[in-house]
C-alpha cells in the first residue's frame, strides 16, 4: 500500500511546480538538511534515535539539550538524560511543572475527589528557554501539549518519543500489525 501523492525517491514534484521550495534554500535552513544527508551517506541505515540526536547536536556545536518529558514516561527520561549527560550539558522539565490544578482551567477531571494537575507545555518551554537550550527534545507529550511546547520553545525541537499509552509508545504499530490495521482501516 502506497501513499495517495506521487512523491518518490525520484523527486517527482506533486505539486506540478506550483509551491515553492525558497525556505529550504534559507542559509539558516541549509545545516539541518545537510547534516541529514550526511548521516544517511555516512551511517546508512544503521543510526538509532538517539544516535541521530546525538551526532546532530554535535555536529551542529550545540553544548545544551532540553528535554520536556511526560511524568508517565519519567524513569525514560532519566535513562535518556543520564545517556545525554555524557556529551552535553540536559535540562530537563516535567509536565507537571508549576502545578496547576485542572479546575482552575476547566479541564475535566479523571477522578472529581482528587486534585489533578495540568501538564504545562507552556512552561516547559519557558524553564528550557531560560536556560537557554540549544536544541529540545520532547519525550512523550500528549497530543495538543507536543504542539505547544513546539510553539512557545525558542531552540529546535524533535520528537525523541512519541506517547501511545495503548501500543508502548509505538504509534507505527498499527502500519506493521494487520490486526490494527483492519481494526482502524473502515470497510467502504
Amino acid at each position: 500500500m502506497k501513499p495517495r501523492n506521487k512523491c518518490d525517491k525520484e523527486g517527482f514534484d506533486c505539486t506540478g511546480g506550483k509551491m515553492s521550495i525558497d525556505e529550504c534554500l534559507e542559509e539558516a535552513n541549509k545545516p539541518f538538511h545537510r547534516l541529514s544527508g550526511h548521516f544517511q551517506k555516512e551511517c546508512g541505515n544503521n543510526l538509532s534515535r538517539l544516535d541521530e540526536v546525538i551526532k546532530f547536536a554535535q555536529a551542529m556545536g550545540y553544548k545544551k539539550i532540553g528535554m520536556a518529558f511526560c511524568v508517565g514516561l519519567a524513569d525514560e527520561a532519566a535513562v535518556l538524560e543520564e545517556i545525554l549527560s555524557q556529551y552535553f550539558e540536559v535540562h530537563s522539565t516535567c509536565c507537571k511543572i508549576g502545578g496547576p490544578k485542572k479546575e482552575d482551567f476547566d479541564v475535566p477531571k479523571v477522578k472529581e475527589e482528587k486534585v489533578e494537575i495540568l501538564c504545562n507545555p507552556v512552561l516547559q518551554a519557558k524553564m528550557l528557554n531560560k536556560k537557554e537550550t540549544e536544541l529540545n527534545l520532547e519525550v512523550g507529550l500528549c497530543v495538543g501539549h507536543d504542539i505547544l511546547f513546539k510553539k512557545y520553545s525558542k531552540a529546535p525541537v524533535t520528537t525523541f518519543a512519541v506517547k501511545d499509552r495503548v501500543l508502548g509508545h509505538n504509534p507505527l504499530a498499527v502500519c506493521y500489525s494487520s490486526y490494527l490495521r483492519k481494526k482502524y482501516l473502515k470497510k467502504k
